[in-house]
């Protein structure tokens, strides 16, 4: 099955871009999909306009704001996702 992380942010959104960097290192060459969304997009997401950037997997909230990679990599095991390992 292949798992869903959801970056909800906004066009121009410096901490946005920055999570993507982490996940995408974190993620590197695994089958988790990452979707970017503008959370100004869909009414449900409205809760999160003042908290972005906001990792979701499968609809559930991981990070908000920051995080570091080994962090977000103790974060995503703990849900059975595998990542990358640290170099």
């Amino acid at each position: 099955m292949t798992r869903r992380l959801t970056l909800l942010g906004q066009p121009g959104c410096h901490l946005c871009h920055q999570m993507r960097l982490v996940v995408e290192r974190v993620l590197a060459g695994r089958g988790t999909v990452l979707v970017e969304e503008d959370v100004r997009r869909d009414p449900g997401w409205s809760r999160y306009r003042l908290e972005i950037p906001v990792l979701l997997l499968d609809g559930e909230e991981v990070a908000r704001h920051r995080i570091e990679e080994d962090e977000l990599r103790r974060r995503l095991a703990a849900r059975g996702v595998e990542t990358t390992s640290p170099s």
